[in-house]
């Protein structure tokens, strides 16, 4: 039931946090059903559901006001927004795909304790990419933000604005690295971490900070954007820094407790299911790396160009 990765020529191969070496049987089958998966996410996802409907309310409560239609007073309130929109922003396709894919780290130790150490080490690693990109992205908003992209005011109803290209552009990378680490997982190519990881063990895990702290370069959503415009009309690149920092803590805050709950309350029962068949390790962290990736995708650069009406796409009515 489970098939061992063949040699790649000039590579030694070896089983790496995402890429365990045990791959489940009907691989070709579980890229179809995943790729699927993620396809007809992008049919019926609505981003102005998630973005207005759970993202502002969720910001409103948090900071007790309107967070759209208030101006950021002040730095310490430009912190408290980074966050609280950061929280706001928690619950995307991207972000669950990056824990999901941690989910066979959870319950290997017996104990509570070394279950919970288990999992706060890699989300240490996690926390460092991510703050790096975060926090140097700020830094370069507070000296020039106003003259990137993503200060850009212009619509997208004809064309692109700039800020849409960006999003396009990022997004798109993201949505490729992760379907490479989903076919990666299952063993259909050489793992592009092998080698990298052979010498620093936690660089798969900086690569998902890396990849959570990149969704705030693409990321369009509303209540970043005007974080983005404070922070780049403040010309401080430290609040620069602090702020985006703050915003993507926020962003895997409400992921992190409950990965860490999971680890406590059902580690074991976990453990054991993927024990049984090694092959379902693989299987969890493709599935969450495909459904993610093909979403961002094609969701950021192909049904893009339908809102666009350069092309067709099947969107729901919702949508």
């Amino acid at each position: 039931m489970v098939q061992t990765a063949k040699p790649v020529a000039g590579v030694r191969p070896a089983a790496t946090t995402f890429v365990t070496g045990d791959f489940p049987r009907r691989r070709l089958l579980i890229l179809a059903l995943s790729s699927l998966a993620g396809f007809l996410l992008t049919v019926v996802w609505s981003a102005e559901f998630v973005d207005q409907t759970i993202g502002d309310n969720v910001a409103d409560s948090m900071l007790g006001h309107h967070a759209k239609g208030t101006p950021i007073a002040g730095i310490m309130a430009g912190f408290a927004f980074a966050f609280a929109t950061g929280v706001a922003g928690t619950f995307t396709a991207c972000n669950v795909a990056v824990f999901g894919a941690l989910a066979p780290l959870v319950g290997r130790p017996t104990t509570a304790r070394g279950r919970m150490l288990q999992v706060v080490k890699p989300l240490a690693w996690l926390s460092a990419g991510m703050l790096t990109v975060s926090a140097a992205y700020g830094v370069i908003v507070g000296l020039v933000g106003t003259h990137m992209p993503q200060f850009s005011t212009a619509t997208a109803r004809t064309g692109f604005s700039p800020r849409m290209v960006q999003s396009m552009v990022v997004f798109g990378l993201i949505g490729l690295v992760m379907i490479a680490l989903g076919l990666a997982a299952l063993g259909l190519i050489p793992d592009p971490m092998a080698r990298i990881t052979a010498r620093f063990p936690n660089a798969p895990m900086i690569l998902m900070g890396v990849l959570i702290g990149g969704f705030l370069i693409g990321r369009p959503f509303g209540l970043f954007r005007q974080m983005f415009r404070d922070a780049a009309e403040s010309h401080n690149p430290f609040y620069g820094a602090l702020a985006f920092a703050l915003q993507s803590l926020g962003n895997i805050v409400i992921m992190a407790v409950l990965f860490l709950l999971m680890a406590l309350i059902a580690g074991p029962c976990l453990q054991r299911w993927i024990a049984a068949k090694p092959g379902r390790a693989a299987t969890l962290v493709a599935v969450a790396f495909l459904v993610a990736g093909v979403f961002t995708l094609l969701y950021w650069d192909v049904r893009i160009l339908a809102r666009r009406e350069m092309i067709w796409y099947p969107v729901a009515p919702w949508a």
